[in-house]
């Protein structure tokens, strides 16, 4: 009998809604090969260039409810430690514009609610961006000074805004005042990350409209290639920066090791105290 081959691993799943989005960020990945889950669920899985790690990339599909049980399937499959969902989203700012990158610092859940006499009230669900994807993100940008890069709030939801003077995005407005971009899997990926307990999850999204009426015009022109790239270059970005927990440790040469050497500012090693010494007292 053939040897059974080993159980598929990835450090690191990038998932994604549509073809453009799934391209985008396969154009960074070498040495990818398909693997097919047990229930018919493909990605690729391979590596960045010049990162250690393996990367696997899916396309799921539109909508949360599918984002949400595809995710939770993926990282069951591939014990991942970081889930990043990767795409397109509409602007909801003037100041946010085609081309720019948000990167999610928390994203909403936008129909949850209850209906009276009074008016609609919004009961929100939030999810938080992982502290130590958007740390890499932080530092992605810095680097990157091609991509225009927002660190904000993501509003989900499953509708498709092309009308910004409608009864839906004036409930964006009211409830979710800070939200930048509006997408449509986000809350999904992050809920399902959330209840698994040991993932960091993040979610970049590329401006490809202004989620208004001139939406398809937008789309037309090619916006959604070109958010689609500036989304997947930051993400890719977020990976090399981005450390596994197990690189924290202990290190005879740095003291301290946080998946990273010392630097101070002038780029030499810093000699001094460093936090969280062994003193043996």
């Amino acid at each position: 009998m053939p040897a059974k081959r080993p159980r598929p691993t990835a450090t690191a799943v990038v998932l994604t809604a549509l073809p453009e989005e799934y391209d985008a960020v396969r154009a960074h990945l070498v040495d990818a090969e398909e693997i097919v889950h047990p229930n018919g669920t493909r990605v690729e899985l391979g590596r960045l260039a010049d990162a250690s790690g393996t990367v696997a990339l899916a396309e799921l599909g539109v909508g949360a409810l599918t984002a949400a049980s595809l995710t939770t399937q993926i990282v069951d499959w591939l014990t991942p430690e970081a889930v990043l969902f990767v795409g397109v989203a509409g602007g909801l700012k003037d100041d946010i514009e085609i081309g720019d990158v948000v990167v999610g610092t928390k994203v909403y859940a936008v129909h949850g609610g209850k209906q009276t006499p009074e008016g609609f009230q919004a009961r929100p669900e939030v999810w938080l961006g992982s502290h130590r994807l958007l740390q890499a993100a932080r530092s992605a940008l810095r680097d990157m000074p091609e991509v225009r890069g927002h660190r904000k709030p993501i509003a989900v939801g499953d509708v498709v805004l092309a009308d910004d003077r409608s009864g839906f995005a004036d409930h964006i407005r009211r409830h979710y005042n800070d939200a930048c971009a509006i997408e449509m899997e986000g809350s999904g990926a992050t809920h399902a990350a959330h209840l698994n307990g040991q993932l960091d999850a993040l979610v970049i999204r590329g401006i490809s409209d202004h989620a208004d009426a001139g939406k398809h015009t937008a789309d037309a022109s090619g916006s959604q290639r070109l958010a689609a790239e500036r989304a997947a270059l930051v993400a890719v970005g977020v990976l090399r920066k981005h450390r596994p927990r197990e690189s924290a440790e202990y290190d005879e040469d740095s003291r301290v090791r946080y998946g990273g050497d010392h630097i101070d500012f002038r780029g030499g090693t810093f000699h001094g105290p460093v936090i969280g010494k062994r003193t043996g007292r």
